[in-house]
């Protein structure tokens, strides 16, 4: 039995699925503008954990993320920012395009993903190709009597959704943020689904990305795309859908007003959140210089699987006070987990280690069910280690637990080739037949390519073989 803490409900409840052991799940995707912070990968680290945590059950999990690449606006801060799309803002302040600066971030984004070793969602959709859709549930709102057209755009009316906002409580609206200073606004709680791009003479530059719609050219408003590409793919009622806990009073909530406005149906069964990530103590922030990338830990000598250590010794609920201190020693750790790894030998199993075996098995499973208890997992892998079992059949449990935990520690202490990329594989291939061609330098010129991507290939007797650098370029 699976069992998490659904913000709706405000208590930790069974896991049941709509349809079998078939799960639809949706997570709330970056915002394309810059470098994904150690706060944002916490939160796509809790994502994978608990995608292992229903797999490892035996549940099918259809797995959607999307990418915010337009119409996600500024809404505190630097009052010269204020109200503007965040890409077309870094768009301007880099001097290329809004459609550069979410190529760019989007790479950099996956690749923080996979040195985390963080699966893959299963479709990764981008709000700039599901326009349509956004079009299309707006006007169903429209035609339902929930929307209104003031100068700026269409926006919802939440008077006319009775609904209790998400986890209780008022609808988080801070005072003094741009959303409640639009004149026209009916309510302080009402949201823009359009915003019409900046008319001719208006003074105010073109913008990049725009659209025509029923009720002018513009771009989506931020929630809409959430709603519109969750249904698409997961239909009008889902299983699960994640965030981070800033999104609970304004974003998930409006996700659900117009979702169920627009269907009359609920929208999802189990929402889940994570807590904030600390430093030193403190909220991150630009002004106090602390905020960090992934870059910014590597460039020290961590592992990102070190960082991805030190987030499991955290409940995903609670707050994680990040130092390097702190990441030092989830190191130290994984570093002794790599050890034993390399370190086999085997012993005669006795009746008793067979039920030590069982026992350790149960514990970690009742922890990682219980809500993704991965502090508790990790002290059952430890607890393990030290017992007086053969250390192959500690490394056996030990490869089934980090199929949750998502440490990698297989490939680390055994290359395995089927987890090279396939357009890795095309470059082994490609330099094996530029080499009994005797084409020499260009087969040097395809291994150092297959280096810069972050793997080693090494040629032996029986053949070339590849494996991934214990710690990939970022």
């Amino acid at each position: 039995m699976v069992r998490l803490f659904n913000t709706k409900t405000r208590k930790v409840e069974e896991f049941v699925p709509l349809e079998g052991k078939k799960v639809g799940m949706y997570s709330c995707g970056p915002t394309v503008y810059s470098s994904p912070h150690v706060g944002n990968l916490r939160a796509y680290v809790f994502v994978d954990t608990l995608r292992r945590t229903l797999e490892a059950n035996g549940y099918n999990v259809q797995h959607v993320m999307n990418i915010t690449d337009v119409g996600h606006l500024f809404e505190e801060g630097d009052e010269t920012r204020i109200g503007k799309d965040k890409l077309e803002y870094e768009a301007e302040k880099e001097k290329v395009s809004a459609w550069d600066i979410a190529k760019k971030y989007i790479d950099e984004f996956f690749k923080n993903l996979d040195a985390l070793n963080i699966e893959r969602p299963t479709v990764v959709p981008r709000a700039t190709d599901n326009i349509r859709e956004q079009i299309q549930l707006i006007k169903t709102l429209e035609d339902k009597g929930y929307t209104y057209k003031i100068d700026d755009g269409i926006y919802f009316d939440s008077s006319k959704f009775k609904k209790k906002p998400l986890g209780g409580g008022g609808a988080g609206i801070k005072p003094g943020a741009r959303i409640e200073m639009v004149p026209g606004k009916r309510n302080p709680t009402d949201f823009a689904l359009w915003k019409f791009s900046p008319q001719p003479g208006s003074g105010q530059a073109r913008r990049q990305m725009e659209w025509e719609s029923p009720w002018g050219v513009g771009f989506p408003g931020w929630h809409i795309e959430c709603s519109a590409m969750s249904m698409k793919y997961l239909g009008e009622t889902f299983d699960i859908h994640t965030g981070g806990i800033d999104h609970i009073p304004v974003h998930h909530t409006n996700e659900i007003a117009q979702s169920e406005a627009a269907t009359g149906k609920e929208f999802v069964r189990y929402w889940l959140h994570n807590e904030f990530v600390l430093v030193d103590g403190k909220k991150m922030s630009k002004s106090l210089g602390n905020v960090y990338t992934l870059q910014d830990i590597t460039a020290r000598g961590f592992s990102p699987l070190a960082l991805r250590y030190l987030f499991l010794t955290s409940h995903y609920r609670d707050k994680l006070n990040f130092t390097w201190d702190s990441l030092k020693a989830a190191q130290t750790a994984y570093e002794r987990l790599q050890k034993f790894m390399n370190s086999p030998s085997r012993t005669m199993l006795s009746q008793e280690k067979l039920q030590l075996i069982e026992k350790y098995k149960s514990e970690f499973f009742n922890q990682i069910n219980n809500d993704l208890g991965t502090p508790g997992a990790l002290a059952v892998i430890w607890e393990m280690i030290k017992s007086n079992i053969p250390n192959q059949d500690k490394q056996d449990l030990l490869f089934s637990f980090d199929e949750v935990l998502g440490l990698n520690l297989r490939a680390e202490s055994v290359p395995r080739v089927s987890r090279v990329p396939r357009e890795i594989k095309k470059l082994v291939e490609e330099r094996e037949k530029l080499r009994e061609e005797g084409k020499w330098r260009e087969a040097d010129k395809i291994r150092k390519e297959i280096e810069e991507m972050g793997y080693i290939i090494e040629d032996t007797e029986k053949g070339s073989i590849v494996r991934a650098k214990k710690t990939l370029p970022i």
